[in-house]
């Protein structure tokens, strides 16, 4: 199957699949615990205005008249008004998220970067002591519940130690000040997401050193590396040049998924470290009831991975054509 023909055929999928969470979501929110117009009701409110606010919302009509509706906002790009916020939905978004791309974008690469260049050297030493160990430690921290990590790295890093931020993303009194320089600003953030990004960093490194070496190990029994070994190659050669990149393919998935479901802001993380962004942002507004934020939230998170899912795919028979569909 040539490369075009692939792209339609998953993109047709991902519409279909998209349509069904569209539809599931719009149902489960509908049968959720919880009025909406509760929310939005002030005691200075007479029966009339209440009416009036669910006529408003759309709320007074049969179920799918408002799926209908449903439909027509998501396409014309209106997710509503948060309840809690009082503002478009897309704007609270559109805040949150350049904070979770920044942690978990970086914490994803640099995780990669160092689980590849471990896996493909220890993969190198299969049955000896430092692969063993090193082995053990990767499992240890890729089965490490994260939330209790970022617990500890705050506890003995900021309170115990000192030195590190307890929470947030910067330091109010240093943005407040017009003279503050960019880099002053940067430094801050930066700063503030030295312990996050140690927690994620930790536990993501153990998963793609440890998918690495398996790929790597399976690899180096393929023919071509026998052939590459008999042509003179150096054992770095062979390891770096003809082993490694075939090997990395599975890495490949991981990242792209990874990347994908870091838009979600690994909630647990963000409201451990109080970091700013759109998966503190989803547990606050299911918790509160904020159906349009949460509902707008959770489509936004379904497409990113699905999209994400079709680029590993593309990606997977560009890197390798021995890959059919």
């Amino acid at each position: 199957m040539n490369m075009k023909k692939l792209i339609l055929r998953r993109s047709i999928e991902i519409l279909a699949v998209f349509f069904i969470i569209l539809t599931g979501l719009f149902l489960l929110f509908h049968i959720a615990p919880g009025d909406p117009v509760s929310m939005m009701v002030d005691l200075t409110m007479t029966p009339e205005d209440v009416e009036r606010l669910v006529a408003q919302l759309g709320l007074d009509q049969p179920l799918w008249t408002q799926y209908l509706y449903y439909l027509k906002n998501f396409v014309t790009g209106n997710f509503g008004t948060s309840f809690h916020y009082g503002r478009p939905v897309i704007q609270i978004i559109g805040e949150r998220l350049p904070a979770t791309i920044l942690l978990f974008t970086t914490a994803t690469i640099l995780a990669a970067m160092a689980g590849v260049w471990w896996g493909k050297r220890i993969a190198w030493y299969k049955g000896k002591a430092v692969d063993t160990w090193v082995t053990i430690f990767s499992l240890v921290c890729s089965t490490l519940f994260l939330p209790w990590i970022a617990l500890l790295s705050i506890w003995l890093f900021a309170y115990w130690v000192g030195g590190f931020p307890l929470s947030g993303m910067m330091t109010p009194e240093l943005w407040v000040v017009p003279d503050t320089g960019i880099v002053s600003k940067a430094a801050d953030v930066a700063y503030h997401m030295l312990l996050p990004l140690m927690t994620l960093f930790i536990v993501n490194t153990g998963s793609y050193l440890l998918i690495m070496r398996s790929s790597m190990l399976e690899t180096l029994k393929e023919d071509y590396i026998l052939t590459a070994r008999a042509k003179g190659l150096t054992e770095r050669q062979v390891r770096n040049r003809h082993a490694a990149p075939n090997a990395a393919l599975p890495v490949v998935t991981s990242v792209g998924l990874s990347l994908a479901f870091s838009v979600n802001g690994g909630a647990l993380t963000e409201t451990v470290f109080s970091w700013p962004g759109i998966g503190r942002e989803l547990i606050f507004a299911v918790s509160n009831s904020d159906y349009p934020l949460a509902m707008a939230s959770f489509l936004f998170i379904a497409l990113v991975v699905l999209v994400a899912n079709l680029i590993v795919d593309i990606l997977y028979a560009y890197l390798d054509p021995r890959i059919s569909y």
